[in-house]
Order: C-alpha cells, then structure tokens, then sequence
C-alpha cells in the first residue's frame, strides 16, 4: 500500500530571530497510506494546524520534506504548489467557508471549473455529492438558509468535488452540537470510504477519533 502522504523530518519555528522563537514542529514523520483514514489529535499549540497547513501546502516547513502521491512538493514555486493543492488536495475546516451568494450546487460547481470542468459535468458531478450527503433538496439554496450541519455537509461535496487524493480536515465537526456533530461524521466517513480517499482528519474528539485507522498524537508520547 503506497502513501498518498508523507512528511519526512518536519521543523517549523515562528519568530525566529526574535527573542522568542517557538519551535512548533521538531522533526515530526507522518505518513497517510492510500485508503487510509489518520485521525490527529493535538492539545491546542501542539502545532495541529500547522502541520495541516504544511501538509495542505499552504505553508512550506523550515526542514524536512512533504510528499504527495510519491513527489516531492517542498520547493515547488508558488504557482506549482497552487495547482497542485487544487487537484490532489481536499481542505474541510471547523466552519464551512462557503461562499454566500452562491447555491449549495454552485459553492461545488466553482472549484470543478477552476480546474477547467465542463459546466454540464461539474453540475453533475454536484448533484451526485448532494446526493450521496442526502442535501439533492437543497441543491438551490443558499448558505444562510441551510442549517450548520447542512453546510458542512455542503463543505464535505465542495473539498471531494475535483476527486482529490487526499482530504485534509481541520475539526470539521467541531462548530456543530454533539447530535449534529455525530450525524455529519457518519456521512464524512461514508463519503471518504465509498471513494476510497485518504484523509488525515484533526478532532478533539476521541471517540471520533477512535473510529478512524490510526490516531496520531502530536505533543504526547505514543
């Protein structure tokens, strides 16, 4: 089984230089094998985040090396790293980030056609995740008349919509009450092993995190 996902020797300090450098990540190796399912869990200031955004390539580290899908993504310019994050990568974050004045279908038509989907293909591709997260009703409204756990499920089709090879998630249930909360996670897991994607999933939440492959503990032994 290859990784989708490996860091290799990650360092990151903030405010180097300064009088008080932090060294958020020292060395840390992870990897995400394909069809796997990590669960992260952090105390706050373990650094969670920032390996998510080291990982997601939205933050470069000050050593070591990020792979996906077996290529070496540390020094890629800018531009290379943008196009890549947009077809392999998939972000869900704690609040949905969805776009106000467009449809819950349109909010996952956009980023198929930033990556130049046809528009009757990215419709489909849209109601075909509508469908799968049981929102095909809700297709036509927007953000503001969806309810929390609406959204985030909207979010889940938006980040699965270009079919990337890995999703990254940043407490994607952790802005919703625990019945919600427990409902959406169900349907996030049904979606990423129907697909067989891989994800690293970061949650505060141990009993969630008990249902995933592997828990990862950033900031504690083991």
């Amino acid at each position: 089984m290859s990784d989708v996902l490996r860091l290799e020797a990650i360092s990151k300090t903030y405010g180097k230089g300064g009088p008080a450098p932090v060294a958020v990540l020292d060395g840390l190796d992870l990897t995400v094998a394909r069809g796997e399912v990590v669960a992260l869990v952090a105390p706050s200031g373990a650094g969670k985040s920032t390996l998510l955004h080291i990982a997601g390539l939205l933050d470069t580290p000050d050593g070591g090396r990020v792979l996906v899908n077996g290529r070496d993504m540390t020094g890629l310019p800018d531009r290379a790293r943008t196009e890549a994050r947009r077809r392999e990568l998939g972000f869900v974050y704690q609040f949905h980030h969805l776009l106000p004045e467009f449809s819950a279908a349109e909010n996952i038509v956009l980023p198929q056609l930033a990556e130049g989907v046809a528009p009757r293909a990215a419709g489909a591709r849209a109601a075909e995740l509508l469908d799968r997260v049981g929102l095909s009703h809700r297709a036509h409204h927007r953000p503001a008349q969806l309810s929390g756990g609406e959204q985030q499920r909207v979010a889940f089709c938006r980040a699965l919509a270009n079919q990337p090879a890995l999703l990254l998630a940043d407490e994607p249930t952790g802005n919703l009450d625990p019945a919600t909360s427990d409902r959406v996670f169900d349907m996030l897991m049904s979606l990423v092993r129907d697909t067989g994607l891989s994800a690293l999933i970061a949650t505060h939440n141990h009993q969630l995190a008990g249902r995933m492959d592997r828990v990862i503990r950033l900031g504690a032994a083991g």
